[in-house]
């Protein structure tokens, strides 16, 4: 009888010791499966993007809105984002996709604080959702819009994109109102400020110095805002040769056609 119940316990045991090694296998392969189609997701995304597929890309991403992907969940944002500045895009749409991109962007960030990508889509989102909600509310979030972007470049010093950004940053503090600022010194105990000295600083030496090699003519928007500051510090011929760039850059987007 000992010698059977032995027996028995040791079948048993095989037996929940196999379940349990078929439980782990199954769950590993689940994981692997899990992270191929995140990264077939991602692929297929940067595909659409390139080409320039907006309502496709957006579609494809939606349907991931509830993932844990940091990767994912920025590039939803920028699809959002991107299908709001459609012309063919309601106004009512136009704001629900802003505030929806925020929320992409923040859950993104969430996951993942780490990625620069998040921090740079979370502050354009933001900017986008300022435009809503009024100047005092803008002009309020500015600090927070920065920071973000300074975090992003800090995380990837390399990205054109985000150190254009701050450029533009600079830019609007530069080109701000009289009544803005006041409604700025009511808001901050130090409000933003900037020059276009320091836009130039930011955006020709750091840029242009360190980026302009690689990839001259990256972003249409930039070549102009490169020529409309050269014109604010009354540099001309500098301005010129800037403009005529934006003016003969090849237009392949609504926002290329706008510059």
């Amino acid at each position: 009888v000992l010698r059977k119940s032995l027996q028995r316990g040791v079948a048993l045991s095989t037996v929940s010791f196999l379940v349990y090694e078929a439980q782990k296998l199954i769950s590993g392969f689940a994981d692997v499966h899990a992270s191929f189609k995140v990264e077939e997701v991602i692929e297929q995304a940067d595909y659409l993007y390139g080409s320039g597929e907006t309502e496709k890309l957006y579609r494809l991403l939606v349907q991931h809105k509830n993932s844990d992907d940091a990767e994912l969940l920025w590039r939803l944002a920028r699809a959002s984002r991107d299908l709001a500045q459609l012309s063919s895009t309601s106004a009512e749409e136009k704001r629900q996709l802003a505030y929806e991109a925020l929320e992409y962007a923040k859950k993104a960030l969430e996951k993942n604080e780490s990625n620069f990508a998040a921090h740079k889509w979370y502050a354009i989102c933001l900017s986008d959702v300022g435009d809503f909600e009024g100047i005092k509310t803008k002009i309020g979030n500015a600090i927070v819009i920065k920071e973000h972007f300074q975090r992003a470049v800090e995380l990837n010093p390399k990205d054109a994109t985000t150190i254009h950004l701050i450029g533009i940053w600079c830019y609007s503090f530069a080109e701000m109102p009289w009544y803005q600022r006041k409604i700025a010194a009511t808001l901050f105990a130090t409000p933003p400020t900037s020059t276009f000295q320091e836009y130039a600083a930011r955006s020709y030496l750091k840029l242009f110095c360190c980026l302009y090699t690689a990839d001259p003519n990256f972003y249409s928007k930039n070549l102009l805002f490169l020529g409309k500051t050269y014109l604010k510090l009354n540099n001309k011929k500098m301005a010129l040769l800037w403009l005529s760039k934006a003016k003969e850059y090849p237009a392949h987007t609504e926002e290329d056609k706008q510059v």
